[in-house]
Order: C-alpha cells, then structure tokens, then sequence
C-alpha cells in the first residue's frame, strides 16, 4: 500500500485498515512461530502498512484505540 492511497483514504477507512493490519500482522506472526509461514517478507510489509496508517492516523489526531473499541461494541450489538 502507498502512502498516498493511506493519506486520501476517510478517517473511519484509516481506522479500518490499522484494525486489518494489525489483525494480518497477528496471523503472520502466529504462522511464523509455528513455522508455517512461506513469505517473511509479508511480516514487513505488514508492519510499514500499519505504521503508515498509524501515522496518518496521529497526522489526523484520531484516537485509533477509541475507535477500534466503538467499532468492537457495534458489531457486538
């Protein structure tokens, strides 16, 4: 992902996409440690996309944990 795609995107697309990333760095990780995982290039590019949208996340003083909670709660209901 581009940095320019992560900038134009709406803040509650941001917040999406750090909810996906860190979901993907998480299943990447997992299949590191059980020694199933092909691609180890896929853990950085995962790790720059997060930090990406982290960043334009702070740029834009969205409060990431706040939303991703609200976000949970919806989907609960």
């Amino acid at each position: 992902m581009k940095a320019s795609e992560v900038h134009g995107s709406a803040d509650p697309d941001v917040v999406e996409l750090i909810g996906n990333k860190r979901q993907e760095l998480f299943n990447l990780r997992f299949q590191h440690a059980t020694g199933q995982l092909e691609d180890t290039a896929g853990m950085a590019r995962a790790k720059r996309d997060l930090a990406r949208a982290l960043t334009v996340a702070r740029e834009r003083g969205i409060d990431v944990e706040a939303e991703l909670a609200r976000q949970r709660k919806a989907e609960e209901s």
